[in-house]
């Protein structure tokens, strides 16, 4: 077993006056964990191992699914780009068709945001 020491702040956040009500809040905790996968499976189990596994990468996915949305692609794009992520390996040169993207992304634009998308295209058209 080993110490693992986690560290935590509260972001910081003030009142309706503008008085920062947040400030220095912060903890830190020292507890054991394992040091090994092996030794983590005999002392919390591997279905704890395994749920806690699957509950962090799932964050992480989650995150990727939500920067994807941001930049415009569609769900079905999304699928494509994650559906053969593996635990543990960064997701580099995705493969996004950037007309795609694009065209995804001004769909779901507001008609002011789809204006200025299409004065960009004019501009670029123009050189």
């Amino acid at each position: 077993m080993k110490d693992l020491v986690v560290a935590a702040k509260v972001p910081a956040k003030k009142d309706e006056k503008g008085k920062e009500i947040t400030a220095g809040m912060e903890a830190t905790v020292v507890v054991q964990t394992a040091e090994t996968l092996k030794e983590a499976g005999q002392v919390f189990g591997e279905t704890a191992v395994l749920s806690n596994m699957d509950s962090n990468w799932k964050v992480t996915l989650q995150g990727n699914i939500r920067s994807s949305l941001r930049s415009g692609l569609t769900p079905e794009q999304i699928q494509d780009k994650l559906g053969s992520a593996v635990l543990g390996v960064a997701q580099v040169g995705a493969r996004v068709d950037p007309q795609a993207a694009f065209i995804a992304k001004f769909k779901t634009s507001t008609p002011e945001d789809q204006a200025k998308m299409l004065e960009k295209l004019k501009v670029a058209a123009a050189g």
